[in-house]
């Protein structure tokens, strides 16, 4: 039975070895969610970047920018970092690319290329990404974003989401990391947006007045679509 570990920070990831494992990358507020949304509105892939500049650069071979600095848009760019982005129309996104950078998940993503496959998740795909691991019978690391190398209790939070959905296929009990996830989602679940009002990040992102995002990227199932990081770009499987 394949295994579920849970790395609950990019700097964690040395102590993996992702070789022959899919990792599933989660950085649920928001780079993750904003990438699922885009995708089932009808960007065609979106390529991460590390640094800001490159993503800029990409303007001029006709992609759209989206990046984010500590929780707000950066200059010089299309959008932001909010799944609002490709949902409000001002930016028209059909049949688009993305060039797109983050603090804290396009490098995530970077740093699991590593891996057998790299699953963009969130809970707005949770259902589809189960399905998928379910399909593949491989080792699963769950790669927490978090906030600047530290953990975060809303990625955490989706690796418990995800072990439940799997615990009839995969064990989930081999791992203190898994087991605590668990038990804070058990926690979470009866209503997570209201558990996550304690949190950190959702802190930051009230302070700038973007609580409707926090309360989007924490629907269920929202999406089928399973975005795969391959070949410096994240396409739909």
């Amino acid at each position: 039975m394949p295994t579920l570990d849970i790395c609950f920070s990019p700097e964690l990831l040395p102590l993996y070895d992702l070789k022959g494992r899919v990792a599933v990358v989660v950085d649920i507020l928001r780079a993750t969610s904003s990438i699922v949304t885009a995708l089932a509105n009808g960007v065609t892939h979106l390529v991460p970047l590390s640094e800001l500049p490159e993503c800029q650069a990409m303007a001029a071979q006709g992609y759209i920018t989206a990046a984010e600095r500590d929780g707000r848009q950066a200059e010089g760019v299309d959008l932001g970092n909010s799944p609002f982005g490709y949902l409000d129309g001002i930016v028209p996104v059909q049949g688009r690319c993305v060039a797109i950078t983050t603090t804290n998940g396009t490098r995530a993503l970077q740093l699991s290329r590593p891996a057998d496959a790299v699953v963009v998740g969130a809970f707005l795909n949770l259902e589809a990404v189960a399905d998928f691991l379910r399909r593949q019978q491989k080792d699963v690391v769950v790669v927490c974003a978090g906030w600047k190398g530290k953990f975060c209790l809303e990625d955490t939070i989706f690796g418990g989401a995800l072990a439940e959905r799997l615990a009839d296929s995969f064990d989930v009990s081999s791992s203190d990391a898994t087991l605590a996830a668990l038990d804070l989602w058990q926690a979470a679940k009866p209503d997570v947006a209201g558990y996550l009002l304690k949190s950190a990040h959702v802190r930051r992102l009230n302070s700038l007045e973007s609580h409707k995002d926090m309360e989007f990227c924490v629907r269920q199932d929202e999406y089928a679509v399973v975005p795969l990081f391959r070949d410096g770009r994240i396409v739909v499987d």
